[in-house]
């Protein structure tokens, strides 16, 4: 589990599962033969916190050590409750923990939750049959039952599992050993009546329900759960999920997507193939385009080809993952796998001979994986013809090893090699915004600093103070590292895009989980980029001078994930929180292009979740003029080209489209164009163009998408123009700025500059790069927050709704230089 010794060593434990935020400083003792270990608890902070585990959890942390006579520098271990819980409440506990191992280079190790309940009632006294019922709510339950000897719990069932609350009553009920039953759990607390009513008798008395940071200890270091050979590499240790995400279950409910109500449509070109290829689950919709891709994939080949029935069958059976690549709604890959056990065996993958050598496959894989992984396999199994060198190579380079041999396979003189990989796979990717997948780290843990020579320790100084931002208000893990001169040095994006593109649209839930698994990752690419910069193999956190984060607006579950991680790397290190507005971080992302921009001027803010006009009066001196009444811009996109089918996003599809369509095409409406006031609303346009789609299908006429989408994109530009435009005239101001996503389409670019430059105003948009979600422009602000003195307690929560001009100061200095050119 860490480096063997017999020496004690010092471990911060934390749950923030349930109710219960359970913390602790304890010795671990590992035995000469490294197979046990001995706890001794120091300190210990458990109390009830509800909803205020992420204001509360690294102060109660920082005081165990205190009182246990230890600082964050002492630790040599830190342990996390790894679920099933509250998912939110999950995230915040291990978010924080890698933080914190992050920012000291320890190992980091995960445990159950519900082992950690068992312990607890173990530690009460409690011998004999326990059964564990863990709140999961919506009448849902986690189910557990130990045995409790002198030695502690034992469980009885393989891995953690989700039912209904009166099914796990069912169960239990009928157990010849029901008698000998006693019962714990935070799921007591609703559904103790309904026990009762069954006939249930002998309960832990409800002081003892939840977890406790000692049992949490124990539950780690017991003989049946301790790992000697745990790396404690934080980028592995994930939530325990035993449910898909709301989206995810009504898609796998639906099995899979309808056909858009567009059904015929004219004017997509070849050209535009490639440009937009997503992967989702595979739906009955899909079989026959499968099918014939099968068959074409494998003509000559040993593989037998599956027929359509046969992908029917298996996609409608249990404990299955299908997935496929689609361009545009063409078929273009496909993969599967079975779950058996601990092991999820890949039954099939094919990619189209026209799009093999792009990454296809790979991407395919690595979805088997991950819901594999997520289901709780520990491994990953195929079958490969002996001759096919091109599969090989492709599963040898994510980690599979041959581990066997199958004569005749796939028929006489046709055999198969076996090959395994342990998941999470390895596969390599030229992007870290390619592969969002929970991997191993790039370095070993726990991190040993290198030497550096003296040149590059006195550049690294010379920069300060080097800032690391980081950001995660919705579906990208970003992170940055700013020099003092305003020079970003390095500047990581990792995109769930393909996550989110089955349902149209970000989904919470999902982005949420995807900036628990990423963030390790992300930062380490980050410090690796910034000691590039210095000529070393990467910065460590002690280079650093603090710590920047996006604490709103945003999507709470995203938001809580960053600021978590943020508030552990800075108790770790001692270094200061500086809160970020997330829409401020767009405003200053002009900078980047125009670093002699200041106010006042007026700047337009434009993206999937805001659509408004502001008065810059002064830096941190923002007057908002008005804002959309329903959807943003961006949203308007995406809610167009879901319309359409073309996937999402949709900002990039549909300007792609608008490039080779007729603009005055379909006269959409322009609404509050003449409403004499700055708010906007594109609720109406969606329902127009929606409206003009069922109306062309009912008459029989087929529809120019390109046109449409031009013709769409001008009704929205239009009024953006103008109103902005209005705003220029009555600010009396001689400059105009541009931020969000939306800021990189090209046609609402090119009309601000063709109106600006007719009434001799400077126009300024964000270098491409910079326009959506970065860390790069949280950097930026949180470098002029840090010189102000706005910092923030660990006590930071994140504020889903912050105001615009929260946590700024008029008074601080902006530095910043043009973004690199690259």
């Amino acid at each position: 589990m860490i480096e063997s010794t017999t020496e004690p060593l010092l471990v911060l434990a934390m749950d923030t599962s349930t109710d219960m935020l359970a913390c602790a400083v304890a010795h671990w003792t590992p035995s000469a033969d490294d197979l046990t270990v001995d706890v001794e608890v120091l300190a210990s902070g458990d109390h009830l916190c509800r909803r205020q585990t992420n204001v509360e959890l690294t102060s109660t942390a920082l005081e165990c050590l205190s009182r246990a006579g230890y600082s964050m520098a002492d630790v040599d271990a830190v342990l996390v409750g790894r679920g099933p819980g509250s998912f939110t409440g999950v995230r915040i506990g291990i978010a924080t923990a890698k933080g914190v191992a992050c920012g000291l280079g320890c190992p980091l190790h995960g445990t159950s939750t519900l082992d950690a309940t068992a312990w607890n009632a173990w530690l009460h006294g409690v011998r004999g049959l326990l059964g564990v019922v863990g709140d999961a709510m919506r009448g849902e339950v986690y189910p557990g039952i130990y045995v409790l000897d002198d030695e502690g719990p034992l469980r009885t069932f393989p891995t953690e599992t989700v039912i209904k609350a009166q099914a796990c009553v069912e169960e239990w009920a009928v157990r010849p050993d029901r008698d000998e039953l006693i019962l714990t759990g935070d799921g007591l607390k609703k559904y103790r009546n309904r026990f009762e009513d069954a006939g249930f008798t002998r309960y832990v008395d409800e002081d003892f329900w939840h977890p406790s940071s000692e049992g949490l200890l124990r539950a780690a270091a017991s003989p049946d759960r301790y790992d000697p050979n745990d790396t404690g590499d934080p980028a592995l240790v994930l939530p325990i999920y035993t449910r898909l995400s709301d989206a995810e279950e009504n898609e796998r409910q639906r099995l899979g997507l309808v056909q858009p109500k567009s059904a015929r449509t004219t004017g997509v070109y070849e050209g535009l193939s490639g440009i937009h290829t997503q992967l989702r689950p595979m739906s009955v919709n899909d079989l026959e385009q499968v099918a014939k891709l099968e068959v074409e994939a494998f003509a000559g080949a040993a593989h037998e080809a599956w027929s359509e029935k046969m992908f029917y069958e298996d996609l409608s059976s249990p404990g299955r993952t299908w997935w496929v690549a689609h361009d545009q709604g063409k078929i273009v890959g496909f993969a599967g796998g079975m779950l058996a056990g601990d092991r999820l065996e890949v039954m099939d993958i094919a990619v189209s001979d026209d799009r093999r050598h792009e990454g296809i496959g790979s991407r395919l894989l690595a979805r088997l994986a991950y819901d594999g992984q997520t289901l709780g396999a520990s491994e990953i199994t195929l079958e490969v013809h002996v001759g096919n060198d091109a599969a090989r190579s492709l599963y040898e380079s994510a980690g599979f090893e041959r581990v066997g041999q199958r004569r005749d396979y796939y028929g006489p003189g046709k055999d198969a090699l076996i090959m395994t990989a342990a998941l999470p796979l390895s596969i390599d990717t030229d992007k870290v915004g390619d592969r969002p997948e929970p991997r191993a780290s790039v370095r070993p843990w726990p991190i040993v600093a290198e030497e550096r020579p003296a040149e590059a320790a006195n550049a690294i100084a010379a920069a300060g103070p080097l800032l690391l931002a980081i950001e995660s208000s919705c579906d990208e893990t970003a992170l940055a590292i700013i020099t003092g001169a305003g020079e970003v040095i390095s500047n990581v994006v990792a995109t769930q895009i393909d996550f989110h593109a089955r349902f149209g649209g970000v989904v919470p839930e999902i982005a949420s989980r995807k900036h628990t698994e990423a963030i390790v990752g992300v930062f380490e690419e980050t410090l690796a980029q910034a000691g590039k910069h210095f000529g070393v193999d990467t910065l460590q956190p002690s280079d650093l001078a603090a710590i920047g984060v996006t604490a709103g607006p945003g999507l709470v579950g995203a938001l809580v994930v960053g600021v978590a991680f943020a508030k552990g790397l800075c108790a770790a290190t001692g270094l200061p929180l500086v809160p970020v507005h997330h829409l401020e971080g767009h405003l200053m992302a002009n900078l980047f292009e125009t670093p002699d921009l200041e106010p006042p001027f007026v700047a337009s803010l434009v993206s999937g979740g805001n659509t408004m006009l502001v008065h810059v009066r002064a830096w941190g001196d923002y007057e908002i003029l008005g804002q959309t009444i329903d959807d943003a811009v961006g949203e308007a996109f995406d809610k167009v080209a879901k319309a359409l089918g073309l996937g999402y996003p949709g900002g990039p599809v549909i300007s792609r489209l608008a490039a080779e369509g007729n603009p005055r095409a379909i006269a959409f409406p322009r609404a509050m164009m003449h409403s004499h006031d700055y708010r906007f609303s594109l609720s109406g346009l969606k329902t127009a163009v929606i409206t003009y789609i069922e109306g062309e299908n009912k008459a029989g006429r087929p529809i120019n998408v390109p046109d449409l989408a031009a013709s769409f994109q001008a009704a929205v530009v239009d009024v953006q123009v103008a109103k902005a435009a209005t705003a220029v005239d009555e600010c009396e101001v001689s400059d105009f700025c541009v931020g969000g996503g939306v800021a990189a389409n090209p046609a609402l670019r090119a009309a601000y500059q063709h109106k600006f430059a007719k009434m001799g105003v400077r126009v300024t948009v964000p270098p491409m790069v910079v326009c959506g979600d970065n860390g790069a422009m949280i950097a930026l602000v949180a470098l002029r927050n840090l010189r102000a003195g706005v910092v923030a307690p660990l006590t930071l929560d994140a504020a889903p709704n912050a105001k615009l001009g929260e946590w700024s100061s008029p008074e601080a200095p902006v530095v910043s230089g043009p973004w690199p050119k690259r």
